[in-house]
């Protein structure tokens, strides 16, 4: 019994992703969608010599045939894809007796001026947020792209499955569709460079540094929790690190303890809540943190020299 064609839901309108104005950034690349679709050449079909001026990838779905690469005849069979550069002159020939199907993948790829506002790349003007990573790998797979040899290879990436994804995103109208249909089309990259370089490396992404990063978890979660009761032991389960670790995290990056950085933060809040309320100490107290008023009002006046009341009218005599 034979299996069911793989593609088969994309006979229904096969160049529907075609009539979709795709075009997207990837890295520091602009790229354009010119067809991406499923095609099938009749028994004894013949696609004479041609070119493009853009990328354009060829995949066997099914069927068999031929395609002349630089002069040279390669035998096409289900599960091969091959890539037709830009100003590569080649001709499709379907085997005379059984059809090819081919999904067909047609992409403008072009630099983008770093200068210009619109075509920037987003790392130019909001770095820190890991675009550097997709510029590294986007440039890494484009330039790979425009070197693959001039032959078929096997899709051993499956790299043709993305068709359907995309397909089926547009069909289902799927929330995100144009996300999904342009990471499959950035799949398909990357993994048609992948058939013909298997042993490749990708990017090293950068390592964290996890002492700052801890912290980094450890000073958000008190400033969203400061409110309530907190421990050191608390914050470390939560950070996963062993208290003793945690006490020494902040030594080394803060230069305070645990107990004074939390309580940095609290009377940050609680002078707030002085200059711009009327709330009693009691309900500042409650809202802070701190057990009581008279523990709030012994470690204010610790820190700042003054008392939360004279501190209050101080601040409202300022804005007299």
């Amino acid at each position: 019994m034979s299996q069911p064609f793989y593609f088969e839901p994309m006979l229904e309108n096969p160049m529907a992703l075609d009539r979709l104005e795709l075009s997207f950034r990837w890295g520091a690349y602009g790229l354009r969608v010119l067809r991406c679709h499923l095609t099938s050449f009749a028994a004894g079909t013949t696609i004479d010599y041609h070119q493009h001026s853009e990328y354009e990838i060829h995949y066997i779905p099914s069927g068999k045939g031929r395609v002349i690469l630089d002069g040279i005849t390669h035998p096409l069979h289900e599960g091969l894809l091959y890539v037709t550069a830009p100003g590569v002159i080649h001709r499709q020939e379907a085997d005379e007796e059984e059809a090819m199907g081919e999904l067909c993948l047609h992409v403008d790829i072009v630099k983008l001026n770093p200068n210009a506002d619109e075509s920037a790349p987003t790392a130019a003007r909001t770095p820190g947020w890991g675009e550097e990573w997709e510029i590294a790998e986007a440039e890494a797979c484009i330039s790979q792209l425009s070197e693959l040899p001039h032959i078929p290879a096997l899709d051993r990436h499956e790299a043709m499955k993305c068709f359907l994804v995309a397909y089926e995103a547009w069909r289902n109208n799927q929330l995100g569709q144009y996300t999904i249909i342009k990471q499959s089309i950035i799949q398909m990259l990357l993994r048609t460079v992948s058939a013909y370089r298997p042993d490749q490396q990708g990017v090293n992404l950068p390592a964290r540094d996890m002492k700052s990063y801890r912290y980094q978890l450890a000073i958000q979660f008190i400033a969203d929790n400061f409110r309530r009761p907190l421990t050191l032991e608390g914050v470390a389960e939560r950070v996963q690190i062993s208290s003793r670790q945690l006490q020494r995290i902040f030594k080394e990056q803060a230069d305070v303890s645990f107990s004074e950085y939390l309580e940095q933060v609290r009377l940050k809040f609680v002078c707030s809540e002085l200059q711009q309320t009327t709330l009693t100490l009691e309900k500042i107290a409650e809202r802070s943190g701190f057990t009581s008023s008279n523990y709030l009002h012994y470690v204010f006046k610790k820190a700042h020299g003054t008392t939360p009341n004279a501190f209050r009218e101080s601040r409202l005599l300022q804005h007299q």
